[in-house]
This record gives C-alpha cells, sequence and structure tokens, in this order.
C-alpha cells in the first residue's frame, strides 16, 4: 500500500471513529500526508491548538473552525519599483487584516506582481498568523469583557504602540490603522499611544498586532490554578500517629516496705 493509500484508509477510519478530519487534497487529488499525525487527534477548537502551542501550518485549519465568521479588510496596496538593466519592474505590496470580531484576529503582508495575487497571498499569512486576543475590564467586572486586560506595547522598527484599557462606552481611541485591527480582535473600548515614525504603515500596523498578541503573554489572577502544597513528612506522620496511636495505660506499684531493725 503506498502512502496517499494509507492517508485515505487512515482519513476512512478517522471519520468512521466520529474524529475531526481536517482533509487537505493536494494536486493528485489525495489528503496530503503531512496530516497523519492530526487523523488520530480529537481537536474540537481553535483553543486547544493554542493551548499546546501548535504551529498551524495550512490555512485550511482557520477556514475548517472560523471560516464563516471572518472577515477581511485591505489596510493599504502600495505599489512597489525596482530598477533593473530592463528598466524599472513594479509590484504590489499588499497589507491584509482578518478577524472574526470576537477574540480572534492575524495580519498579513504579500508581494506579487498583480494586485489581486498579492491581496489573496496576503489573506493566506493572515490567516496562518491569527492569534488569540484575551479580553478584559475597566473597573468593575460587570457584563462583557470589553477592553484589553491591562497595558500592553507592541514594537516594530522606530514604531511604539501601547494599549491601555477604557471605560465602557469608551471606544477605540486610536488612528485608523490600530483601530480597524483593535475593531476585528473584538475589543470594544481602548486607548492608544503611539511613538516613532507612525506614518509607516507596516510598522504601524505590526506594532499593533504584537502589542495585541501579547494580551495572552501572561496569566491574570481569574486564570490562576489553585496551588496545592504537599504536606511535610514530619505533619504526615503526626497526623497518622493521631489517627491511629492509643494510650497503654500503666499501672504505678508501691514498693514493699522494708523491715529495719
Amino acid at each position: 500500500m503506498d502512502g496517499a493509500a494509507a492517508v485515505v484508509e487512515a482519513v476512512a477510519k478517522a471519520e468512521a471513529a466520529g474524529l475531526v478530519v481536517v482533509k487537505l487534497k493536494t494536486r493528485s487529488g489525495f489528503p496530503s500526508p503531512c496530516w497523519a499525525a492530526w487523523l488520530r487527534t480529537k481537536i474540537k477548537s481553535l483553543e486547544e491548538i493554542y493551548l499546546f502551542s501548535l504551529t498551524i501550518k495550512e490555512f485550511e485549519i482557520i477556514d475548517f473552525f472560523l471560516g464563516a465568521s471572518l472577515k477581511d479588510g485591505a489596510l493599504k496596496i502600495m505599489p512597489m519599483k525596482k530598477q533593473t538593466r530592463a528598466g524599472q519592474q513594479t509590484r504590489f505590496k499588499a497589507f491584509v487584516a482578518i478577524g472574526d470580531y470576537n477574540g480572534h484576529v492575524g495580519l498579513g503582508v504579500k508581494y506579487s506582481k498583480e494586485v489581486a495575487t498579492s491581496i489573496r497571498g496576503a489573506i493566506i499569512l493572515a490567516k496562518l498568523s491569527i492569534v488569540p486576543v484575551q479580553r478584559g475590564y475597566w473597573g468593575n467586572k460587570t457584563g462583557k469583557s470589553h477592553t484589553v486586560p491591562c497595558k500592553v506595547t507592541g514594537h516594530c522598527g522606530s514604531v511604539l504602540v501601547r494599549l491601555i484599557p477604557a471605560p465602557r462606552g469608551t471606544g477605540i481611541v486610536s488612528a485608523p490603522v490600530p483601530k480597524k485591527l483593535l475593531m476585528m480582535a473584538g475589543i470594544d473600548d481602548c486607548y492608544t499611544s503611539a511613538r516613532g515614525c507612525t506614518a509607516t504603515l507596516g510598522s504601524i500596523a505590526k506594532a499593533t498586532f504584537d502589542a495585541i498578541s501579547k494580551t495572552y503573554s501572561y496569566l491574570t489572577p481569574n486564570l490562576w490554578k489553585e496551588t496545592v502544597f504537599t504536606t511535610s513528612p514530619y505533619q504526615e506522620f503526626t497526623d497518622h500517629l493521631v489517627k491511629t496511636h492509643t494510650r497503654v495505660s500503666v499501672q504505678k506499684t508501691q514498693a514493699p516496705a522494708v523491715a529495719t531493725t
């Protein structure tokens, strides 16, 4: 049995067992052999992939889990010219943001000779770079989480973007590019500050995306697990003796009197 036939048989067995199978077909029409390890898993959501820090190498995975809710938007399409011996060569550079407006956002950049090809490639790269977004509260923890959990900072080149929590109803106080990324991430209220050469769209977009991705770089108190401390051996022995030890009554006998002459 060759590799393609083995993969097809494994897919059929996995589907019969009720497992989640992501089918990726190659040019020959057979499922990609690189998914043999995935066929035996029980991945139900995208969060399980992030939980184990697994690398997403195929954009079809994102389409499988978030395909219906994903929205994309082109931030900017820039013509890039290169001088060669044959003359000037023009290429197009596309910046595309993608998100589901509910805790997932991605950013993709792609060069190509045609506008449509560059946008299509940027969408694929944006899907592969999707990260989860942790949202929090400002003040009381009532209602739905609406802002960033704390102050986070992102860097790219000379640009530094800082995201600051804001009260409910404030909105996103930001420039157009960071505002679009924050909206796609599902953040409703946020203050932003930026410094450096913010006129460079690529730098400020990547710095904002870096800041958003850092919201899960630490654990907030509501995600802390209760620490179970081990008991000292001396305490274990003491508890065991208290439960099992029984006192033995000892009767004191009086020594007989010695006659003296």
